[in-house]
């Protein structure tokens, strides 16, 4: 299965500055199996090993951060001969073992010359408590599900990705139509590597549903075992109101749909646990669309998305032929699902837009983000209507914005100062002269 994080990977191992490397993403993104693929075809052997429930190797790191003796008994403990540059070393599930994170320092200061990477499913929640974290000594790579290019590649249209990537509109024009039926199994499947793998070697969305049912209740599982008790009920609410919050006209994220009574200072340690978990992500609400955005952010409003699209359809009980049919239950809420689909698309690309929205809730924009000083506004449609006038609106009266994206499932049409992009084409967003 191809991922775009294997270039970066091949990156890290060539730089002059590598230090030992941190995998950072949710439960079942496929940091392992990544690891894994990249030591097999970059390396001469792959030295692995998990620290769950691995209470000999993680007693290495118990003594001291002598980076010679710990190499040692990794050594015994997977049968591997380790050489530098020709080893790589997976230490997997390390938020089971703090030391090992903070031995990374160590790695990095008395023996760099040895390829160390690591993962942990949460990993984010680890870092904040209270772990001597080895700052400046390590490097981050964020893994994602599968974004759209990469579920194209896995499905085999790969000259597809690849028009799409070079933003080849006029050639991608004749397959307009095949591509937005690749997207609505994309809507189906999400981008889990577990998930894709079945609708593959099956052929078929029956088994996706049961897997995406499975990942949920994994991270549920995850709540109850790592939370702290007397955050644990406010967490599982909030994930269980997620997909109705998207499903609302203001996507706005608003407690008392909880419950009654409920109170953003009460829920916060909640929250934050499921971003450290990598489950949930949140955008700020900016009321103003000047530069720079984040002066004008409001950390109170925001809207929340989840890790994965079909996740999210899972969680809502999305029945996948209701998306390949577009009847009406799938009118209803495949705005949330458009909106998703373009948040996870850009933030695989490295952006983590805002919102716009005036104090009077009028004339909101979907999702705004600035490209080398220059605004962007994204105002996602998720049907062939594409009217607009909030975006009309915004560009009229704020002369600092040259041009707005509009997304939709219409072909690309550019009308000056609003591109109409195909909703497929989100990620492109990033890579476009402004």
């Amino acid at each position: 299965m191809y991922r775009k994080a294997l270039k970066e990977l091949k990156k890290w191992k060539k730089s002059s500055d590598r230090k030992p490397l941190i995998l950072r993403g949710a439960r079942q993104v496929g940091k392992t199996w990544l690891l894994q693929e990249f030591g097999k075809t970059n390396y001469k052997s792959v030295a692995y090993v998990s620290l769950e429930n691995n209470e000999r190797v993680k007693g290495l790191f118990d003594l001291d951060f002598d980076a010679k003796r710990i190499i040692d008994g990794i050594e015994l403990a997977t049968n591997t001969k380790i050489t530098p540059g020709e080893t790589l070393v997976i230490l997997d599930e390390i938020q089971e073992c703090p030391k090992a994170i903070t031995a990374l320092k160590y790695f990095s200061e008395d023996a760099p010359e040895y390829h160390i990477a690591v993962a942990g499913s949460l990993l984010g929640i680890t870092l904040h408590e209270q772990v001597s974290f080895p700052v400046g000594k390590v490097n981050f790579l964020d893994i994602h599900p599968l974004d759209f290019s990469e579920f194209l590649i896995a499905t085999g249209k790969d000259k597809l990705a690849e028009a799409i990537s070079k933003h080849d509109f006029t050639s991608i024009l004749p397959f307009h139509e095949q591509i937005v039926d690749c997207l609505k199994t994309y809507l189906i499947t999400g981008g889990m590597p577990a998930v894709v793998k079945n609708y593959l070697d099956e052929g078929n969305l029956l088994g996706t549903r049961r897997i995406q049912n499975d990942i949920i209740q994994a991270y549920e599982n995850d709540f109850s075992k790592h939370a702290p008790k007397n955050v644990l009920p406010r967490i599982q609410e909030i994930f269980n109101i997620l997909s109705a919050q998207l499903a609302k006209e203001n996507k706005k994220f608003i407690f008392r749909m909880i419950r009654e009574g409920a109170r953003a200072k009460d829920y916060e340690m909640a929250l934050i646990w499921l971003e450290d978990a990598g489950i949930v992500k949140r955008i700020t609400r900016v009321n103003k669309a000047h530069l720079p955005l984040s002066v004008y952010a409001d950390k109170d409003i925001f809207k929340l998305y989840m890790v994965d699209i079909g996740l999210l359809g899972a969680k809502v009980g999305l029945a996948p032929q209701t998306v390949l049919d577009g009847n009406e239950l799938f009118i209803e809420f495949k705005g949330a699902m458009a909106e998703q689909f373009v948040f996870q698309e850009l933030y695989s690309t490295g952006i983590l837009p805002f919102y716009y929205a005036k104090d009077n809730s009028k004339g909101e924009i979907d999702f705004i983000t600035d490209k080398n000083g220059v605004l962007v506004p994204i105002e996602v449609k998720s049907s062939k209507n594409t009217t607009s006038a909030s975006l009309k609106n915004l560009l009229e009266h704020n002369t600092s914005i040259e041009c707005g994206i509009k997304l939709s499932l219409l072909p690309y049409k550019d009308n000056g100062n609003i591109k109409n992009l195909p909703l497929y084409c989100a990620a492109a967003i990033g890579d476009l002269p402004f």
